[in-house]
């Protein structure tokens, strides 16, 4: 029915404890219910945790009263979990504690998800029966009894309690109280086990114990299952996020520093199985026999052509490793030649046989060899002698490949500053400045006036001219040749500034200045790493390394963020979007509400602690909708409504006959 037919809308309140960082009120609060021409809303009018970084969350997880931080632990509780009596000041929580954290309303749905750690299956069979977990799951029963005490007078309409599967089991003694403890206050109970991936369509199978309970004089109609939708993958969801370690994703986008040797399982881990597929490996001396971990590196490294197919661009420098410079040659090898392929002559043995057709084998082991410079090392020919044999390499600094040439720079490219000879032509005068007939060596240079000194240079050992008032004009004791060579110390003007300084590597650098830069100061270092292999991490080293594992994807650990997300605690569609448009406005309305992705406080382990710990939204809003169903049936005083949906809370084997005061 469309919602513009809707006539009458009620109002449901919900309550939760342990309410951790918020799933549930937050999946609570967008249930929308509706029968015939009746909806309803669902308002949170508070929640209690005993962690105060849940309890900030769980505030920013919607509208509704303020969550409560309250230990419900009893003194003997408290003792056997921490081992230790409680602070000065500590109090057991009481039914007016409840009360008042709900601001002194009645809920008609109390949701409880109380720790499930001691009964989860993570922790062993031995250490989950100490004292310690016993009082952690004790908890359970804690909790119902706070709630049915609160609200005796006003009993509450609807109850849900989830927890591990295994508290099925673990927790027998405690269900079967709590299960008596209901049926006191009348309520008709239901134990079931739920996938909440279902439940809420996620992309995560996440299997609960879940106990739901009616108010059978309250809540005469029976409470059906939330209809099942298909369970989702993986990539649905992260597909429509940034990827891991962008800007766009927040602090909580990063990917988690693991060991180098965890970084390597998980490389060789199957895609959909688990550890045990490290039993399929090839291990020798505690190293893989059949694989290696190897840079990837950049496109057509050690490249090899096929024989008839085209070379790409020849580069200055074509070896293997910088691009496809090598060829795969069929006329190589062949049957008859294996013995003396790629084959090295000792000094001291006679040469096999010298043939034509290949060179591999004609190499002999020179000891002669010295770095002393024999091979002509940056080598300057004479311009009258002969050069040697032209090689593959001819950089000057691996040979005689340089050459003394005498001859003076000539012709129109090479006439700048040109001085013309006394008795020679002057070249074409022409209009620029620096060129063409500009000087002349001038023969007539003496200490004489009338431009015959012009410009005088006094010799050092030479008297000077008259030291006149108009020196300016190169006339008298203007100029001198100082054959003292510049010899400036440590302290002059120029040098204290280490223009193109560079630093050793194992000194120290001066005062890093704002401006500095390589050209006005001693900002370089001589970085003697240039040659260093890079070396793979070591076994416990912390780092984050992507390895391309055998089916070409990148086997990584989810970010925080990306768990948030299977727990649908975030849409990404709410966040991004490859719209530019839309994503504008998305950015626009999230600087407008203050909306961040990322819990309270900066502990990551904290966070996904907190994340796990969630009940999905969308499953508990699939919850809400039935629940809200059902009261608004009760409002409207109907008994019963016709589903094809299994009902959830009924006397076991007679069904819808059952008189509506039996006992489960």
């Amino acid at each position: 029915m469309k919602r513009d037919l809707i006539t009458h809308t009620k109002e449901f309140r919900h309550f939760h404890f342990c309410c951790g960082l918020g799933g549930g009120k937050k999946g609570f609060n967008k249930a929308r219910p509706q029968v015939g021409n009746m909806a309803a809303t669902l308002r949170c009018i508070g929640g209690i945790d005993n962690d105060p970084a849940a309890i900030r969350d769980f505030d920013r997880a919607g509208p509704g009263r303020p969550g409560t931080v309250m230990d419900l632990f009893t003194r003997a509780q408290y003792t056997a979990f921490h081992g230790k009596e409680p602070p000065a000041g500590w109090r057991e929580a009481t039914a007016a504690d409840i009360r008042r954290a709900a601001g002194n309303e009645s809920p008609n749905i109390v949701f409880i998800s109380s720790p499930c750690k001691g009964a989860s299956g993570l922790l062993s069979e031995s250490l989950s029966k100490t004292a310690k977990y016993q009082a952690l799951n004790e908890l359970t029963l804690r909790c119902i009894w706070l709630m049915a005490e609160a609200w005796a007078d006003d009993p509450v309409d609807l109850i849900v309690f989830e927890n591990v599967p295994r508290l099925a089991t673990r927790g027998r003694h405690l269900l079967d109280q709590i299960n008596q403890l209901l049926q006191q206050f009348g309520y008709a109970v239901a134990e079931t086990t739920h996938d909440c991936g279902e439940l809420g369509g996620l992309a995560q199978s996440r299997k609960r114990f879940l106990l739901v309970a009616r108010h059978m004089e309250k809540v005469p109609p029976f409470l059906y299952e939330p209809e099942k939708k298909r369970l989702r993958a993986v990539g649905d969801v992260l597909g429509r996020m940034p990827f891991p370690g962008d800007a766009a994703g927040g602090p909580m986008h990063r990917i988690p520093r693991l060991q180098w040797k965890t970084w390597v399982r998980l490389a060789f881990v199957e895609a959909g199985s688990d550890w045990r597929s490290l039993n399929k490996l090839a291990v020798e001396n505690g190293h893989l026999s059949d694989y290696l971990i190897v840079p990837e590196y950049r496109s057509g490294y050690m490249g090899v052509q096929e024989w008839d197919g085209t070379s790409g661009t020849v580069a200055g420098r074509s070896t293997p490793t910088n691009g496809a410079f090598s060829i795969a040659d069929p006329r190589h090898f062949g049957p008859d030649k294996h013995s003396n392929e790629c084959r090295i002559g000792p000094w001291d043995e006679p040469a096999k046989v010298v043939s034509s057709a290949h060179s591999t084998g004609q190499c002999v082991a020179d000891p002669r060899y010295s770095n002393n410079g024999d091979y002509g090392q940056l080598g300057v020919r004479a311009w009258d002698k002969p050069t040697g044999t032209i090689t593959g390499q001819r950089s000057p600094i691996q040979g005689g490949f340089s050459v003394a040439d005498p001859r003076p720079p000539g012709g129109p490219l090479f006439s700048k500053y040109a001085v013309t000879p006394w008795d020679k032509r002057t070249g074409t005068v022409i209009g620029g400045d620096d060129q063409g007939a500009y000087a002349v060596a001038d023969p007539r240079s003496s200490t004489g006036f009338e431009g015959a000194g012009k410009y005088l240079v006094t010799p050092f050992e030479s008297p000077a001219g008259t030291v006149i008032a108009g020196s300016t004009t190169g006339q008298g004791a203007f100029c001198v040749a100082d054959p003292r060579t510049i010899h400036r110390q440590k302290g002059d003007a120029y040098l204290t500034g280490g223009h193109y300084g560079v630093l050793d590597w194992d000194g120290q650098s001066g005062a890093v200045s704002a401006s500095a830069g390589y050209d006005n100061g001693r900002w370089s270092v001589a970085d003697p790493r240039i040659d260093q292999v890079p070396a793979l991490p070591a076994l416990n080293q912390k780092t984050v390394a992507m390895i391309r594992a055998l089916d070409g994807t990148w086997h990584r650990p989810f970010t925080t963020l990306e768990l948030a997300a299977l727990q649908s605690l975030i849409n990404p569609n709410e966040h991004w979007s490859m719209d530019p448009q839309t994503q504008r406005e998305i950015d626009a309305y999230k600087a407008a509400t203050g909306m961040v992705l990322c819990l309270d406080g900066s502990n990551d382990s904290a966070h996904r602690e907190r994340i796990g710990n969630a009940v999905p939204p969308d499953a508990a809003e699939a919850i809400g909708e039935v629940m809200g169903t059902t009261l608004l049936l009760a409002s409207a005083g109907e008994t019963f409504m016709l589903s094809a949906m299994s009902i959830w809370v009924q006397p076991v084997a007679i069904a819808i006959a059952a008189s509506q005061g039996s006992t489960l």
